[in-house]
């Protein structure tokens, strides 16, 4: 998810141009991070001697960089990287630094080290003076791809100063800090500087610090690099994921996230940023429009010091729904992990009162797997006769057949509308059961890697061969039944929505 890369940068002592943009230090052994406890509001573990300041109550409007172009590579680079994103093909957050560098095989073999005790006892003491712009800059001048800070003091960047600070440039450097950081020596379950309470705490607490955003971001980049990492290494059930995110493990873990994301889509239950009323700021674009693009960014936060109702609402969903789409694929079996979520997703679903936001629900799922089984639900729910056939073309044709309006929400809509939400769902049904069929998401990410490789065939089913003559049948007979229930001349969105229906069918069982 890209943001605005001119108006987020550290100093240029922050950023050592020199290194090479990654290098690996994995441990063994992997702390319970999924083990539950109260955090108290100072959000404590600190560095012995660090004051802890009180939490803050406003937000910061975050900015991030977007991701630069990449050097040219060699061609089994090339393929490899190909390889990749066809396994797993989104990403949470881009990285922001040291894109247009090209690794460094000698120093990415070399095992990083600590920052030198000498130079720590200079960040120690800007923490005991509570200097927080003297310990970003000495960080930043430390960390290098040779010499890593200790985890103890990455939770306190975390803790004491992302999630503490109300001012707009010190939360700027810490965040692209700890990035930085991230860059260079990615965390592992041994490693990471947060935990869940961590997480729990800041997502439920009413009186949010005015990082988390940046928090949120930081969280999703180190669960996307982690599970990169491992997965290139076969090594999943060593991942943070797997230790956070896992419906075999953590499923507690990850029915709080869909909580959050229904608060998030619904706006009950979960805090907007005091001070900004719904109606003073309702998109992202009319917040730029007050910060000039010419002016920093700390001068922007002073005009409004919190991001857009919209904007924080949004981001917030995008980082979510890609936690949930980890969770379906850290497990050995997408299919089962996608079944559980979906029966938790579904409650949440039903007492959705605005279209809108059922569309923001589902439209930005992560996962097209996912996606499909939420959606099954949904019409399932929808029939007068259910049926227990298997989600296919035929079953997709059974419920343009059987199907009604979907739910009765709470909000009130002209008959025809809901009939139109209907058919627009439909269609996502099919596109997203084609990508799931086409892209073999059913399968492990293991079995997944050999079956593109091989370029292997997708697996359809009986139910999936389907022909023009039932396609015309089916649409024809349900223009009939939506005859008797609407009358005629149908509104130019049901025409649209039927047509577009017909023809992403009649591809489908053209190819």
């Amino acid at each position: 998810m890209p943001l605005d890369s001119d108006q987020l940068s550290l100093s240029p002592s922050s950023l050592d141009s020199s290194c090479s943009w990654r290098a690996c230090g994995a441990e063994e052994e992997t702390p319970p991070i999924c083990q539950q406890r109260e955090l108290p509001p100072s959000l404590s573990p600190a560095p012995a001697g660090a004051k802890r300041p009180m939490l803050e109550a406003s937000d910061v409007a975050p900015r991030a960089a977007t991701q630069q172009v990449a050097p040219a590579r060699t061609r089994a680079d090339s393929k490899a990287w190909l390889n990749k994103l066809l396994y797993f093909r989104r990403t949470g957050v881009h990285h922001l630094f040291l894109q247009d560098i090209a690794p460094d095989r000698e120093m990415r073999q070399q095992k990083p080290e600590l920052i030198p005790s000498g130079k720590m006892s200079m960040v120690h003491t800007t923490i005991e003076e509570n200097f927080l712009e003297g310990t970003l800059h000495f960080l930043s001048e430390f960390v290098s791809c040779q010499h890593c800070p200790p985890k103890d003091t990455v939770s306190y960047l975390i803790r004491q100063i992302l999630l503490n600070s109300r001012r707009g440039e010190i939360l700027k450097d810490t965040y692209m800090l700890l990035m930085k950081i991230q860059m260079l020596h990615p965390a592992n379950a041994a490693t990471v500087g947060w935990d869940w309470t961590l997480l729990k705490y800041i997502m439920e607490d009413q009186e949010k610090p005015p990082g988390r955003l940046l928090f949120l971001e930081y969280v999703v980049q180190t669960l996307e690099d982690d599970f990169q990492q491992n997965l290139r290494l076969h090594l999943l059930q060593k991942s943070i994921a797997k230790k956070v995110l896992s419906c075999d493990m953590c499923f507690s873990n990850v029915k709080e996230v869909v909580e959050w994301l229904a608060a998030a889509v619904t706006g009950v239950g979960f805090s907007q940023p005091r001070g900004q009323p719904q109606e003073t700021m309702t998109s992202l674009a009319e917040a730029r429009a007050e910060c000039s693009s010419s002016a920093p960014w700390p001068d922007c936060t002073d005009q409004t010091e919190a991001a857009p109702p919209a904007f924080f609402s949004q981001k917030v969903m995008l980082l979510l729904q890609r936690m949930l789409s980890i969770a379906v694929e850290v497990d050995r079996s997408p299919n089962c992990s996608s079944c559980k979520i979906a029966d938790v997703i579904f409650p949440f679903i039903l007492n959705i009162p605005v279209r809108s936001q059922r569309e923001a629900f589902l439209n930005t799922m992560d996962s097209q797997l996912l996606r499909c089984k939420v959606l099954e639900l949904m019409f399932q729910h929808s029939c007068e006769v259910p049926t227990n056939m298997p989600l296919s073309l035929a079953k997709i044709l059974y419920f343009l057949s059987h199907s009604s309006v979907l739910l009765q929400y709470q909000e009130e809509a002209a008959t025809w509308e809901r009939w139109d939400e209907m058919l627009q769902y439909l269609s996502l049904l099919l596109l997203s059961y084609q990508n799931v069929v086409l892209g073999h998401l059913r399968s492990a990410l293991s079995e997944r890697m050999d079956l593109i490789i091989k370029k292997a065939k997708p697996k359809l089913q009986d139910d999936d061969d389907i022909t023009q003559l039932d396609i015309h049948l089916n649409i024809e007979d349900f223009l009939s039944r939506l005859q008797q229930v609407l009358g005629e001349p149908f509104p130019l969105q049901i025409e649209e929505k039927v047509c577009m229906l017909r023809e992403l069918l009649l591809i489908i069982t053209a190819t």
